[in-house]
């Protein structure tokens, strides 16, 4: 295991509360190449009012990715809504077309929970391949691949991302590996997910 991360964000001044809400997804493939927009949505999706497990036994898409195997569940505990989704054995292919590196990840899991304020979040990631990881991974931990035109990056790959609102509700999103392809432009875009969690207090999403 690389990566361990918690996080709470509390709301001030909630309103009422209402039913907490969550999801979660093993990973998910929206990209456009080639003027073909290639998208699997939410493998494994499950949410907090059901279905509450989710599981896939991955697949390729195209010569984009390659997912293993991967499993969600999603549920309620009193008030709080948890939500968690775990893969193992990924592989993106897509980057080698354009001189770039394969990359895999071993392991990965996303986490989240709903408190009576906010959300806490926490990811692991296991061995990753293809790109220099920190033994130990900071929160939205970005890793730049060079290649593109002009100095332009092929992709980025953020580890451990965690995304929130601006300003704060107390929702979190939490991603154990987001892959951005040609941020800056170039003959692919779009995104690739591993490992993704959802919690909201107030049930907003």
């Amino acid at each position: 295991m690389l990566a361990v991360t918690t996080l709470a964000l509390p709301l001030l001044g909630a309103a009422a509360p209402v039913r907490s809400t969550g999801w979660a997804s093993s990973g998910s493939v929206d990209v456009m190449i080639d003027n073909e927009q290639i998208v699997t949505g939410e493998l494994a999706k499950c949410t907090v009012d059901g279905p509450y497990k989710g599981w896939t036994q991955g697949g390729a898409t195209g010569d984009i990715a390659v997912f293993g195997a991967g499993d969600t569940g999603c549920g309620r505990s009193g008030e709080s809504a948890i939500a968690q989704a775990a893969g193992r054995r990924f592989k993106a292919t897509v980057l080698m077309r354009y001189g770039g590196p394969e990359l895999t990840v071993r392991t990965f899991s996303a986490k989240c929970a709903t408190t009576a304020t906010g959300s806490l979040g926490e990811v692991v990631v296991g061995a990753v391949e293809g790109v220099t990881v920190p033994e130990e991974i900071p929160p939205n931990h970005r890793i730049v691949i060079p290649g593109g035109a002009a100095g332009t990056a092929l992709a980025t790959v953020v580890l451990n991302e965690t995304v929130t609102p601006q300003p704060p509700d107390g929702s979190l999103v939490t991603h154990a590996v987001h892959i951005k392809l040609f941020p800056q432009g170039g003959p692919a875009s779009g995104d690739i997910y591993l490992g993704t969690a959802a919690c909201d207090p107030f049930g907003k999403k």
